[in-house]
């Protein structure tokens, strides 16, 4: 009974908005103090810096510990892959690599710290799972542009090479300045160098710019959109879903209380 009771406490805390809100505060907190080593502060500075980071340590375990203790199947816990990272990064950082070879490894596994808000707040979540949901459709998107690339800085070396080799040597060196073109950087000063020699080149450049920079960036955010849409109303039926069994719960406790009653009354009767 004394274990359910702890469950139950630690659950409650778990859901509650604001310990979720000094989980992230301490998140934020502890970006701050990961950023406050990049600067060259002074020996005392440092060391107070590393007992706050010390410290932001040995709460995040205690946080993982609490939703750990909280779970009412345990087994659950480590099925979702949030939890996972979470504890993953947590138990490496009790590692001590500050005065070793492993020191930059141990550097960067506290910084990957701050990715811990995604996994507290749900909006940043769904974005995210809806990324990774639209990966393999943005897949098939990025595999048609690296076609249209690859044949358009195969054009430009064949054409461009001769008037400059640094922007159009080879098709490697293309394709780079194909993605400063789709990218806007300066592209005019590419563009009018070349035309230069080829005065109809501009039909080249603006020809690409429709394809890469209109065309295939909109389907991506299309792609992304829609994934997220689908997201958003599959965790409208999960919540809907979820009120109608809290409902039915309910429903089930007032006969229950309403049988035993009756049992009473009739008792006394």
């Amino acid at each position: 009974m004394q274990i359910i009771s702890l469950q139950e406490r630690f659950n409650t805390l778990r859901s509650n908005k604001i310990f979720e809100l000094f989980v992230i505060s301490i998140i934020i907190f502890s970006a701050l103090v990961i950023g406050a080593k990049t600067y060259n502060i002074s020996p005392t500075t440092l060391w107070i810096v590393h007992l706050l980071d010390w410290f932001i340590t040995f709460f995040f375990l205690t946080e993982i510990i609490i939703r750990f203790i909280g779970e009412e199947h345990k087994k659950d816990f480590f099925k979702h892959g949030w939890n996972i990272f979470d504890t993953l990064i947590v138990i490496t950082s009790l590692i001590p690599v500050e005065d070793s070879e492993l020191a930059i490894i141990g550097r960067l596994i506290r910084i990957f710290r701050v990715l811990r808000m995604v996994s507290i707040i749900p909006e940043l979540k769904m974005l995210l799972n809806s990324l990774l949901i639209a990966l393999p459709q943005l897949g098939y998107i990025v595999a048609l542009m690296f076609i249209i690339f690859y044949i358009y800085a195969a054009i430009g070396s064949t054409f461009f090479a001769t008037i400059n080799p640094v922007l159009w040597d080879d098709i490697a060196i293309s394709m780079l300045t194909l993605f400063r073109v789709m990218t806007f950087e300066d592209w005019t000063d590419v563009m009018y160098e070349t035309m230069t020699v080829y005065p109809l080149s501009w039909m080249y450049y603006l020809s690409f710019i429709f394809f890469t920079a209109f065309a295939f960036l909109n389907m991506v955010i299309g792609v992304v959109v829609n994934v997220l849409n689908e997201e958003h109303e599959k965790l409208k039926k999960e919540e809907e879903l979820e009120n109608h069994v809290v409902t039915l719960e309910m429903l089930d406790e007032k006969i229950e209380e309403l049988k035993q009653l009756i049992l009473l009354k009739n008792k006394k009767n």
